[in-house]
């Protein structure tokens, strides 16, 4: 479990915000499983495993054993993104590379894939708790 401690926060307030943010990655794993569910009748392919991090860097990553990892960050973002990044990595599973194939196989499942590939590089760092919270009005100190 990642440790984001704030100096400014108390002990309380950040236990409480790790808890949340347990919560809100259970709940990612089960949406990127329904997902990858979804999608990978249409795609194909064969995966091992799906695991769940927080990543600094990385939306999804697929590797060469078929084990897809996800962003759980991707839960506070517009559903559809979080179905390309999906997508894309299901795409992984028949093309390794980011070759013309790969995303053309990428737009014949989603065909606004470009939208979402945008509304990621523009909001992508938007995507936290901190900031999920404060937009919904739920305090952050107690």
């Amino acid at each position: 479990m990642a440790q984001h401690k704030d100096p400014s926060l108390a002990a309380a307030e950040s236990r409480r915000l790790e808890a949340l943010r347990q919560r809100y990655r259970t709940q990612a794993r089960a949406q990127f499983e329904n997902r990858v569910a979804h999608y990978h009748k249409i795609t194909g392919g064969h995966y091992s495993s799906i695991s769940v991090r927080d990543q600094k860097t990385r939306w999804g990553s697929c590797s060469s054993r078929g084990s897809l990892s996800f962003n759980y960050r991707l839960i506070f973002a517009p559903p559809i993104v979080l179905d390309y990044v999906v997508v894309h990595e299901l795409c992984h599973l028949t093309h390794m590379n980011h070759s013309k194939k790969f995303w053309a196989m990428v737009a014949s499942v989603m065909p606004e894939y470009k939208t979402c590939r945008t509304w990621l590089k523009e909001h992508g760092e938007e995507l936290t708790l901190e900031t999920y919270l404060t937009r919904r009005g739920i305090p952050i100190k107690l």
